[in-house]
């Protein structure tokens, strides 16, 4: 089915069926979920959102226990799912930072990793840093935490 099909059977649909198909598909899509709850429960979801993310992030890198097991794309994925919940340009960034500082802070506790792992960051951090060149209040907002991980980096 094509968007345009949809968009008409959609049509056909009364009021009350429509709220119960958005009821069905909130329940059964955990993205579905979260874009919804985002769009209606306003910032306050958002940042809960925001702060899931971030914890699935952290915990591919450094859990609070054990060792954490380094599943790149599981990391990417939470953040590209809560960018596409979401539509936070600036909190997303925020966690594509976190993702390469967790990903800093890593090797420098445990070593020397394969190259591949080190050019995922390098890439990360160049998306970073462009979209801050396009946008001098988001420079403002992470240029500390940006020189904190070229400098750390640096020590790697």
């Amino acid at each position: 089915m094509n968007l345009t099909t949809l968009k008409k059977s959609l049509k056909e649909l009364d009021q009350k069926e429509l709220i119960g198909l958005v009821a069905d598909l909130y329940k059964l899509n955990p993205e579905v979920k979260g874009y919804l709850s985002s769009r209606f429960a306003g910032d306050d979801e958002v940042a809960l959102l925001y702060e899931k993310a971030k914890k699935v992030v952290q915990n591919e890198f450094l859990p609070d226990r054990g060792l954490g097991k380094l599943r790149l794309s599981k990391a990417k994925e939470a953040i590209t799912s809560f960018s596409k919940m979401t539509g936070d340009e600036f909190r997303t960034l925020d966690l594509m930072l976190f993702y390469v500082e967790m990903g800093t802070e890593f090797t420098s506790l445990y070593g020397d990793i394969q190259e591949s792992f080190y050019n995922n960051m390098n890439g990360m951090f160049d998306r970073v840093a462009g979209q801050c060149n396009e946008n001098e209040e988001w420079y403002d907002h992470l240029k500390d935490r940006l020189e904190n991980v070229l400098d750390n980096a640096s020590y790697v």
